[in-house]
């Protein structure tokens, strides 16, 4: 996938990203931080095709974009599986398939024995781990997440976070995610894309040639959190001014 020179404005308001340009390998995790209101969600809707660039060009993948936010709004009516199903059906699969292909896909999230739970049921935690797995049902080679652990507590986030590694690796997917937390930037991505601000545009990136499972407390994460903490307080800084 390949960001060409996108720019974004809204009607005559200032410019809120400016000329970014990304190349996105197959099966590659990528972090897009910044801080608040430096366009990494208008990015996210840019590449999922929720909105159109001002100028500049998206290739994607002609199968198209799965998108998970911080809400998992799932249908409060529907049970996890329906939720899931539901998906399913959106995408076209059988009706004889569907219960089973959401119960592999609700055991993929290690929550196939809450299948049968409405979302009011269900922590918050449990209700992002359904999302995860409606994101995964619609089949999509790319899964675009923003914020989606942002409203959750810290313990609950960082199993999320080794959920979330795990089924990207079984899966192979390309995983973009949106987050302005430099901790969970530096555990998740093996790819990080640091966004200034006014406009939004790439001021830096790390690659962390990540090969194994991490942890927070993980050889050389701090270190790299505290590189990238540095290097971001200088753009907040600067746009402070």
């Amino acid at each position: 996938m390949r960001i060409s020179e996108v720019s974004k404005r809204y009607g005559r308001g200032p410019l809120v990203l400016d000329r970014v340009t990304l190349d996105i390998a197959p099966g590659s995790f990528v972090c897009l931080l910044g801080a608040s209101g430096c366009g990494k969600s208008t990015l996210l809707n840019l590449i999922a095709g929720l909105d159109t660039p001002s100028s500049g060009h998206i290739d994607r993948p002609s199968e198209g974009t799965a998108v998970m936010f911080q809400e998992s709004s799932l249908m409060p009516w529907l049970s996890a599986r329906r939720n899931v199903e539901l998906a399913l059906r959106l995408r076209g699969v059988p009706r004889t398939e569907r219960r089973s292909t959401a119960l592999e896909l609700l055991d993929s999230v290690n929550l196939a024995e809450a299948a049968d739970k409405r979302p009011h049921e269900l922590s918050g935690g449990m209700r992002q781990r359904v999302a995860l797995a409606r994101a995964l049902a619609q089949d999509k080679p790319v899964l675009l997440m923003d914020e989606p652990f942002a409203a959750l507590d810290a313990i609950t986030r960082d199993l999320l976070h080794d959920e979330l590694e795990r089924v990207w690796r079984a899966t192979g997917r390309t995983i973009v995610f949106v987050t302005h937390n430099v901790r969970e930037a530096a555990r998740l991505g093996e790819r990080i894309v640091l966004l200034g601000s006014r406009p939004g545009r790439v001021v830096q990136e790390w690659r962390t040639g990540m090969t194994s499972k991490r942890g927070i407390g993980a050889g050389g994460i701090e270190a790299l959190a505290a590189e990238i903490t540095t290097r971001l307080r200088t753009e907040i800084r600067r746009n402070a001014a």
